[in-house]
């Protein structure tokens, strides 16, 4: 039992894996308790079985398995990844547990079946369990049968798909084993509940018992629907529904709609398998069709109706077919074959479905006409065909042929096409059935009810009445104006008998509850389950659809001309709603006329009508328009009252005040009275004959408008038109033609007859008054208005010159909008809007196309014509072809009939001859144009062949094929060509042009639909196998379409589609979808009625639900809210109106949201934070190649906190115009929120990287404009890129410098430009040289001429890493094979060369001869010689700083003066302004050109030593220090010149060396540079004097921000680090190396100078750098000079107090004491040479301090004995070499007497003078004599510790070193002893150490300071300085102090109380490491700095009191905190090579 002891010890999921089964059985059950532990579904527990559950559910011991089954069923209850392992699990339950005797195994395994089709994964599941049906062993066959039962009965058939089920039930049913063949017929029965019927033609074929069998199992079957019983996880609110109706008593019948659409419809056709018969027709079936003997016929066709019977056909080309069978039915004599053909077109017809439709339109106008036969089983034969074709195409594909045959003068013909249209009707469903279809079928329907025929009749009413029943009363009643009631009661009395095949509720809803919304269901087609989608939208409540013509619901509209007629007199108002009545009057005679008249106006009136005196004929006018005004409308007899105006004399009324009169009276009779057309008749000649009338024209007007407005304006120009043009007289003709203009802008144009007017517009063109014909060009303006450019095709073939005039008016109108009409509305009562109006407003736009007059050309196309175009000779086809251009050309405008031309033209697109082709296709791209919308029918037999010519090889061909496609798209929308299958066919090729050209076709198109057919479904498949084609192309077009295809299908159904493909690369294509997902655009919104239709402002704007096709032509304008104040729609009608747009406007919603407050919040720290995170690697640094998804998701987060939500959503739409709004929102906000921008700053560069990725260049523009705007801001706010900030940006904006558009490459180029001011142009270098190496040439091209600019404007210091480097890798692209980079190339080093002169040959180095010559050739052309360079540079290119102040242009001009300085720290030109930001901690800091050393100066003068006022450009800084500079006693000789040098470099230097401290390691090695090369050369060292202090804290600050910032560094370069240790330790040894130098550096910053560099050497870090040994051995070098060479007292006491320091604090190592006690010993050996020079007093102040903090008792408890006896060696030697005098010496110690000190002394004195009584030899030798006794012990400690160091492995090289100097100090010291013990190695080693040392002490030993700058550190800061402020400071040379130096003390004082005028955050923190701060300890060097700064501070401030410039002051030295203006980065090859040069040349 041990063994169970050691797996009981594993966690849970080892056990599972366990080899002994116990131990699984027991991991299981735990397991198994875990999983029902677990509550949250997301834990991460879940992920650590993911491998493990196929183990579970395969285990082999049976027993294991059952327990592994039940916790394998609860992981897949309760875990989120349970998914991911569908795929195994249910293959090992099939396999390994399907076949288990037990039959709890079974169930479990059948259990996690279903539960994994509950998480969603039915189809994997399926997928397996269909697997197992081919199993040899029958249990698992059953099993599976069984699941696949259990899991249809309770998911239902929506979940799981039948199709494949199906496909292998009669397999199963020939199984050997009867369990296979009963579970078969269990899960039979369970499929015919769901689908019924559709089950039994697949089924057909099995054996006959076995169907019986089934057939009585079936009637069995409960006739309720089947519900689904079990959900799967995303159907939850189902599922709650279902449990509720169950609690509710189990009704199964009281489900509501939803419900019972829960059960798809499933088509059998579906379920079939198709059948190729094409291949199956006899080989002779052509020749026998056409045989003469009818019996041969009759057997061709038995054949084909034999093939037909299948009831789904395999596509093909059935053409030849169809032609043939066409041909029987129209032409053979014998009817049994023409009935036979019928069959087999139905056959076909039906096999094929909608991909017959392509050959519908050949066939129907041939049945239609063959309806002439009277026997009765032909006409049934051609009805089913008829019908069966109608069911493959629309109703609007075949219309035009159904509308030709109407007027056939058979009436049998006539009869059956109103049947069959009857018969298509019930198909329809009102969105089908629109407007504009009702319109031409009513007019053709309504002659046929007045037919002589009664057959003709009856079958005209069953057509009305179905059209009625679908359609609904509103939409057809307008139709029916003119119909008398007995007519009409008998269409609607059909239309109640009418069965519709979509269900009953559609329509007739419509009229009962105006303004309702019909939630009407409509069931689908039977056909896949898809079409659902469309068909349902249309019943959809709210949005109304453009042309839909019986609205469900949305706000009623306006009956045009009549609404409801039959009732004859004049009702007050219509009796329906909303809708109004026009009033019909029949014609009164005269004598009831006056009858009438009498009755309401006064006697008298009536009398004096016809009177001969005018002024009684006035007066009576007067009492008549009394009269009228006192009338009630009800009482008004209109007609009557205008009879009575026309009486004689009536309109020819010669006096014109009596006739002014009589037209007022018109008008207001007709607004004042139910006015009719007929009494308008009787008044309108009279009008129009007044118009022209000078004095009553405007009355005339008036009255005409009063009419139009009375009886509609479309009636009334009519009439009044034809009335002008009827008669000769050209002014009442001009005056008609203006009123209606103004009339149509007061109207607007709904329902006007554009047709009539163009014929009467073109009469007034034609006339010869030229005031005709400027009315008529002006009519036509206001026409084109709401027309459109379409208006002017009708008047083509005017004079040139009236065209001319006419495109004039039309360029007039060009941009304006229609007005919106202000009259027509007012008369309608409160409730009906002006819809009608609109709806025919939109048809006008759209169908004036319909009213051109179109030539028939069906004749021209003769049998000769086509044989021309079928020729074999490719001449004869190409003059057919042309011959056909010719005719479409002549006809411009063509109707659909083109007989036999399409197949011919078909033939041509393959034709072998591509010119051929390509003419072809501009015929087909011209007939698109000729033929309009009625283009359609063709799509399917000539469309989908220019498809295929996209797979052509040729270009050109191909680009034409796409010309035209999208010609032929234009005109028919999108709809035709997604039906069916042909497009997916086409897709299905695998030619890669093909699939390029049609995937890039539909990403164009796709977009803009608001909603496709099913049928794009079918596509998908071929989309994936074109994600993963061979061709890159391919492959690239398919994922750019992905998001297209997704918007309309939605994921859902493209994931299922993967479901057939290969594991592998189904997961690659659900990779891709996941990201279209993302990328997915929003449906577009449903066009908004442009206002300039004219109906704009008082008409809500209608919107057309997704369903809608008709819309392709409309305009996809962003929806205009529907301005509700103005809708005319009372109640109810405008709610619906807005919840409909509420529906519509999801996007739109979000416009409400809160926009007002900031877009950007700033969150402290925020950017900071990001910046961590993205160094320490926890999110993903910005550098891609393209974006990745991950990256726009992190961008997505990072911005979700800082930036306002719905700015969000725009930035990270689909769709690019919103991110043009969103960059709009951004430019707005830009300046008003600069500090929300600048904390976001890093985030929306990065959004913009992404914008440079998008392919749409209007965003490109807009993110540049931004760009532009925003660097501009950043400069005047004087802000820094970060690196982080510059990196994640750069990189992307240099890539569009390369965009092949002009402009763009502009931008981009002034953004780089503008760049340079925030971001310095050294660090830009390098990005834009990577830029060089891009494969885009342009791109390379344009860099290249970039970098030109940067040289050429901040001299060759920007070029990284090295001029060289840069140079070289210029010049390589002097042989790039372009051009233009070639050239670019060359002119970046001309201006080199001009900047740098002949040296550039050799930074170049070695280039082939042909680029040299070429270099060499440019730069002679360009003829610019070096010596120009400075003074150009100087005045050249100040464009670049842009913002420079006035003083700094003025510094510039004083510049050229005196050239001939020595010590040039030149200030240049302001490249960059200079600014000191001291508050942005990222700033950089390089030497601005201002404060380098120009050496191309000191170069070039070879004079005398001469020491001369350097020529500075005058800053006038001199008085900057007047303030503070008290003048101190002189306290040592000073050269010569050193005041007046001193007083104008000051400030240079100053400057240069705050830079020494800067973070930037680039600028710190650059200052230190030119530090060490002034002080190298002895007649400049002079200039350092009095800023050594200063020199030495910025130099150990430097080491300080190494040792803490840049050594911790992760990312820096090491050698960066070594490079700048190098340098700081080489300028310092040159420092100390110049005595007199040297000796100014005080104690405070020695000690600290100390401090850093034995940290330095104690920092292991280094040892473990490359080249770590030697900076530790030159720090050694170091030290031992700074020791030597400063000021002994300063240096003593610095390292006293040191030593004092180190042992106080807890925290220093004992090493570092150490160190600072050897260098103690090293100036103990030193004190015989320097005794004189020491200031004693000083030094025994300090170790009587030192030993007041360490009692010798305290000393005795080190753990080191060291201390001690350094102290006692010190004073011992001290005692030795002063003697007695020493004592003299304790004059600063206060109280002597309690002194340790002293009496220390003392006693030494005493023991000295036993000692030494007699001797009297040389003071030295005497002395060190005592010193080595004194020192003997210590001497053998000290070489013990060196020899130690020697032996040990990391210390060999330093304690070599210490033995040298410990031979050289004591030359005689014996160090025999110790190597005597050593092996003859050792000391060999030794020896060769001490000789190797000695050689390179000779040779000086400097270190020189490597080369090579690299990517730059970023973030400055400076280090805590430590140490408090000293009681006592006293000076250098021990003389009295100075006052300034109690000046300084004061000043540190101030600052500490916080009385300084430097706020206490300015200052560098001080950070005490003194644990007793009373101690007066020395000044420490931070205080100095701080005085120095406050002295700056100080007057600086003074100096702004005197308005200067701010800029200016900048430079008056070190900065607030030591931040300085960035420039160019100096090179310090260059400078080493010039210094050498200049050194040679001094010699």
């Amino acid at each position: 039992m041990g063994d169970d002891s050691e797996w009981m010890k594993l966690p849970i999921d080892q056990k599972c894996e366990h080899k002994l089964w116990k131990a699984r059985l027991n991991g299981y059950e735990e397991a198994l308790k875990l999983f029902q532990k677990i509550d949250d579904e997301k834990s991460p527990e879940w992920s650590k079985y993911l491998g493990l559950i196929k183990k579970f559910v395969t285990d082999s011991n049976a027993v294991a398995q059952l327990k592994g089954l039940e916790a394998a069923l609860a992981y897949v209850e309760n875990a989120h990844v349970a998914g991911k392992t569908t795929g195994e699990v249910a293959s090992g339950v099939v396999n390994k547990v399907f076949n288990q005797p037990k039959a709890r195994a079974k169930e479990l395994g059948e259990d996690i079946c279903l539960m994994y089709i509950e998480i969603e994964k039915g189809e994997a599941v399926q997928e397996e369990l269909l697997k197992g049906l081919d199993n040899k062993n029958p249990k698992i066959i059953v099993a599976c049968i069984e699941t696949l039962r259990k899991a249809l009965s309770e998911f239902g058939s929506k979940i799981i798909s039948l199709k494949p089920i199906i496909k292998v039930l009669p397999k199963l049913f020939e199984s050997r084993e009867k369990a296979v063949r009963d579970e078969a017929k269990l899960l039979a029965v369970e499929i015919y509940r769901w689908i019924r019927d559709a089950l039994r033609p697949p089924l057909q074929n099995i054996n006959s018992v076995q169907l019986k069998e089934l057939e009585e199992e079936w009637i069995k079957v409960s006739s309720a629907a089947p519900k689904q019983t079990r959900f799967l996880r995303s159907q939850q609110e189902l599922k709650a529904k279902f449990e509720q109706q169950q609690g509710l008593g189990g009704d199964a019948d009281g489900g509501d709609d939803d419900e019972e659409e829960a059960v798809p419809q499933v088509d059998a056709y579906e379920l079939l398998e198709a059948v190729e018969i094409l291949s199956k027709l006899p080989k002779d079936f052509y020749e026998k069709i056409e045989a003469k003997k009818w019996q041969e016929r009759k057997e061709a066709l038995e054949a084909v109706e034999l093939l037909v019977k299948n009831p789904k056909l395999e596509s093909g080309d059935y053409a030849d077919l169809v032609k043939a069978l066409k041909k029987v039915v129209g032409k053979d004599t014998n009817v049994m074959l023409v009935a036979l053909a019928a069959k087999c077109l139905a056959g076909l017809a039906t096999g094929l479905r909608k991909k017959f439709g392509q050959y519908a339109g050949h066939v129907v106008p041939t049945i239609l006409e063959k309806f002439k036969e009277k026997k009765p089983q032909v006409v049934q034969a051609l009805q089913e065909a008829i019908d069966a074709i109608f069911l493959t195409t629309t109703l609007q594909n075949i219309s035009e042929d159904i509308l030709a045959v109407m007027d056939n003068k058979n009436p049998t013909i006539k009869q059956q096409t109103s049947l069959f249209i009857a018969r298509s009707f019930r198909h329809c469903t009102p969105s089908t059935l629109p407007k504009s279809l009702l319109k031409p079928f009513c007019a053709a329907l309504l002659k046929h009810i007045n037919d002589s025929a009664p057959e003709v009749r009856d079958a005209g009413f069953e057509a009305l009445g179905t059209a009625l029943k679908v359609a609904g009363e509103k939409a057809v009643n307008p139709f029916l104006a003119d119909v008398d009631k007995l007519k009409l009661d008998r269409i609607k009395e059909c239309a109640e008998k009418v069965e519709l095949v979509y269900g009953k509720k559609a329509g007739g809803a419509a009229e009962k509850k105006e303004g309702k919304p019909i939630t009407g269901k409509t069931t689908a087609l039977p056909g896949p389950a898809g079409d659902k989608e469309t068909k349902d939208a249309a019943t959809k409540p709210g949005p109304l659809k453009k042309a839909s013509a019986a609205k469900p619901g949305g706000p009623p509209k306006k009956g045009k001309p009549a609404a409801a007629a039959g009732t004859g007199g004049a009702g007050p108002k219509g009796k329906k709603g909303p809708e109004t009545k026009e009033i019909f009057e029949s014609e009164l005679s005269i004598e009831v006329c006056e009858e009438k008249a009498a009755a309401v106006l006064p006697a008298s009136c009536i009398q004096q009508l016809d009177s001969g005196n005018w002024k009684e004929r006035l007066a009576c006018m007067e009492e008549f328009q009394k009269a009228v005004e006192l009338m009630e409308r009800s009482e008004m007899p209109c007609q009557a009252l205008v009879r009575m105006l026309a009486k004689k004399p009536g309109w020819k009324e010669t006096n014109f005040q009596v006739m002014q009169m009589k037209l007022h009276i018109v008008a207001l009779i007709a607004q004042k009275g139910n006015f009719s057309k007929t009494s308008a008749q009787v008044v309108l000649d009279g009008l129009v004959d007044k118009v022209g009338d000078v004095k009553c024209g405007t009355n005339a007007k008036e009255a005409m408008t009063a009419i139009a407005e009375a009886c509609q304006l479309p009636w009334t120009a009519e009439q009044v038109v034809a009335t002008a043009f009827s008669q000769k007289n050209p002014k009442n003709q001009s005056e008609t033609l203006n009123w209606l203009s103004n009339a149509i802008k007061e109207f607007g144009f709904s329902g006007l007859n554009v047709k009539a007017f163009i014929s009467n517009v073109k009469t007034a063109l034609a006339a010869t008054n030229p005031a005709v014909r400027t009315s008529a060009i002006t009519l036509l303006g206001v026409m084109y208005l709401y027309v459109g450019p379409s208006l002017r095709m009708f008047f083509e073939d005017e004079k040139p010159a009236l065209l001319s005039q006419i495109d004039a008016e039309f360029e007039k109108m060009q941009g304006q909008t229609a007005p919106a009409p202000t009259r027509g509305i007012s008369r309608h009562s409160v409730g009906g809007g002006d819809d009608g109006e609109e709806e025919e407003q939109e048809e006008v736009g759209n169908d004036v196309v319909d009213l051109l007059p179109r030539t028939d050309i069906g004749d021209k196309i003769t049998a000769e014509l086509v044989s021309k175009i079928g020729d074999k000779n490719w001449k004869i086809r190409k003059e057919g072809l042309d011959e056909v251009t010719s005719i479409i050309n002549e006809a411009k405008f063509i109707q659909p009939n083109i007989g036999e031309l399409p197949a011919a033209l078909k033939g041509r697109l393959n034709d072998s001859n591509k010119i051929l082709v390509q003419q072809t296709l501009s015929i087909l791209q011209q007939l698109a144009t000729a033929m309009g919308p009625n283009i359609k029918q063709y799509v399917k037999n000539l469309g989908i062949p220019v498809i295929t010519v996209l797979g052509d090889s040729k270009n050109n061909v191909r680009a034409a094929a796409l010309a035209t496609v999208n010609a032929w798209a234009e005109q028919t929308g999108m709809k035709e060509w997604l039906e069916g299958e042909d497009l997916s066919e086409e897709l299905k090729k695998e030619n890669p042009f093909l699939r390029q050209e049609l995937l890039g076709w539909l990403a164009e198109k796709l977009p803009a639909l608001r909603s496709v057919p099913s049928d794009l479904l079918l596509c998908v498949p071929h989309l994936y196998s074109c994600l993963e084609d061979r061709n890159g192309d391919v492959r690239k077009k398919a994922q750019d379409a992905l998001p297209f295809f997704m918007m309309h299908l939605g994921f859902e159904k493209m994931a299922k589609a993967t479901g057939k493909l290969k594991p592998t690369s189904k997961d690659q294509v659900l990779a891709m979808l996941e990201k279209a997902k993302a990328n997915m655009p929003a449906k577009p919104a449903p066009p908004a009625k442009a206002s300039s239709r004219g109906v704009g402002g008082a008409a809500p704007a209608k919107f057309q639900p997704a369903s809608a096709f008709a819309d392709d032509l409309g305009s996809n304008t962003m929806e205009s809210k529907p301005d509700l104040k103005k809708a005319k729609a009372g109640g109810l009608s405008s709610k619906t109106k807005v919840q409909g747009k509420k529906v519509l406007s999801k996007p739109s919603l979000k416009e409400d949201d809160d926009k007002s407050g900031p877009i950007f919040i700033i969150v402290p720290n925020g950017k900071e934070q990001r910046m961590r995170e993205e160094k320490a690697l926890k999110v993903l640094k910005w550098n891609f190649t393209t974006p990745r998804d991950e990256y726009i998701e992190q961008l997505k987060t990072q911005m979700s906190t800082c930036v306002a939500k719905w700015l969000q959503d725009e930035m990270f739409h689909a769709d690019f115009q919103h991110h043009n709004k969103a960059l709009s929102v951004m430019i707005e906000h830009l300046e008003s929120e600069k500090d929300g921008v600048i904390s976001c700053l890093d985030l929306i560069l990065k959004w913009l990287t992404l914008r440079f990725f998008d392919t749409n260049t209007s965003v490109l523009m807009k993110a540049l404009e931004y760009l532009k705007l925003l660097f501009n801001l950043l400069s005047q706010e004087e802000y820094h890129l970060t690196e982080n900030e510059a990196s994640s940006f750069i990189p992307y904006l240099i890539l569009k410098v390369g965009e092949p558009k002009d402009v763009i490459r502009k931008d981009v180029r002034a953004i780089l430009n503008r760049m340079c001011l925030i971001y310095p142009a050294s660090k830009m270098f390098p990005f834009i040289m990577e830029g060089t190496k891009s494969k885009n040439s342009k791109q390379r091209a344009e860099c290249l001429e970039e970098l030109g600019c940067l040289v050429e404007s901040y001299g060759m210091n920007v070029c990284q890493p090295t001029p060289g480097k840069a140079l070289k890798e210029m010049a390589t692209h002097i042989g790039d094979r372009d051009n233009t980079v070639r050239n670019a190339a060359l002119n970046t080093i001309v201006t080199v060369y001009n900047v740098h002169g002949d040296q550039v040959f050799k930074l170049i180095g070695n280039l082939s001869e042909k680029d040299m010559s070429m270099l060499e050739e440019r730069i002679k052309r360009s003829a610019k010689r070096p010596s120009s360079a400075p003074v150009r540079q100087a005045e050249e290119k100040p464009q670049r700083a842009q913002n420079m102040s006035a003083n700094a242009s003025m510094m510039r001009k004083g510049q050229a003066e005196d050239m001939s300085s020595k010590l040039k720290i030149m200030y240049r030109t302001y490249r960059i302004q200079n600014r000191n930001m001291g508050s942005h901690s990222e700033t950089t800091h390089t030497v601005p050109r201002e404060f380098q050393l120009d050496l191309d100066e000191i170069e070039n003068d070879n004079g005398t030593v001469r020491c001369e006022m350097p020529a500075l450009v005058q800053h006038k800084l001199d008085d900057i220090f007047e303030p503070v500079l008290i003048p101190e006693p002189k306290i040592r000789a000073v050269s010569p010149h050193f005041d007046d040098m001193h007083s104008n470099t000051a400030s240079t230097i100053n400057f240069v060396i705050s830079q020494v401290a800067s973070g930037d390691i680039n600028t710190s090695i650059q200052a230190l540079t030119q530090i060490d090369e002034v002080l190298k050369q002895e007649d400049k060292a002079e200039a350092m004097s009095g800023h050594i202090d200063q020199f030495l804290i910025a130099t150990f600050m430097q080491l300080r921000l190494i040792y803490n910032t840049h050594m911790a560094d992760e990312k820096l370069d090491k050698d960066e680090i070594v490079r700048l240790y190098s340098c700081i330790i080489g300028s310092m040894i040159t420092l100390f190396q110049i005595e007199s130098l040297a000796r100014e550096a005080s104690t405070g910053v020695l000690k600290d100078l100390m401090h850093g560099l034995i940290t330095l050497m104690l920092d292991s870090r280094v040892e473990d750098l490359e080249e770590g040994e030697q900076v530790i051995r030159s720090v050694n070098l170091l030290v031992v000079k700074v020791l030597e060479k400063s000021d002994q007292t300063n240096i003593l006491s610095a390292l006293l107090v040191l030593l004092q320091d180190s042992l106080l604090a807890t925290a220093s190592s004992p090493k570092f004491s150490e160190l600072v006690m050897k260098c103690l010993w090293r100036m103990v050996r030193l004190l015989p040479e320097t005794i004189n020079s020491i200031n004693l007093d000083r030094i025994l102040l300090d170790i009587h301090i030192f030993m007041k903090v360490f009692p010798k008792e305290k000393l005795k408890q080190c753990k080191s004995e060291f201390p001690i006896r350094t102290l006692k060696t010190l004073l011992h030697t001290l005692c030795k070499l002063k003697g007695p005098k020493i004592l003299d010496h304790l004059t600063m110690i206060d109280n002597k007497n309690e002194s340790e000190l002293e009496a220390h002394l003392c006693r030494l004195m005493k023991h000295a003078m036993e000692q030494t009584g007699k001797a009297d030899k040389d003071t030295e030798k005497g002395a060190s004599r005592i010193e080595e006794k004194a020192s003997k012990a210590k001497v053998n400690d000290i070489l013990a510790e060196i020899f130690k160091k020697i032996g040990s492995k990391e210390n060999t090289k330093e304690g070599l070193a210490e033995l040298y100097e410990y031979k050289k100090k004591y030359s005689d010291a014996d160090i025999e002893p110790f190597l005597k013990n050593s092996s003859q190695f050792f000391q060999s080693y030794v020896e060769r150490g001490l000789r190797l040392i000695e050689t390179e002490r000779e040779g000086k030993g400097r270190i020189a300071t490597s080369t090579g700058i690299s990517p730059q550190m970023e973030g400055t800061c400076v280090p805590a300085s430590t140490h408090t402020v000293s009681s006592s400071i006293g000076n250098t040379n021990g003389e009295e102090v100075g006052p300034s130096v109690y000046l300084e003390r004061l000043k540190i004082l101030r600052q500490r109380c916080g009385l300084d005028n430097a706020k206490q955050e300015d200052r560098p923190p001080l950070t005490s490491l003194l644990s007793k701060p009373t101690l007066p300890t020395v000044a420490s060097s931070t205080d100095m700095l701080h005085s120095k700064l406050s002295q700056l501070r100080e007057s600086r401030e003074q100096y702004q009191h005197l308005d200067l410039d701010s800029n200016q002051t900048h430079s008056s030295g070190i900065g607030t905190t030591l931040a300085s203006p960035s420039s160019a980065a100096a090179n310090i090859d260059d400078l080493k090579k010039r210094l050498e040069r200049i050194k040679s040349s001094r010699k």
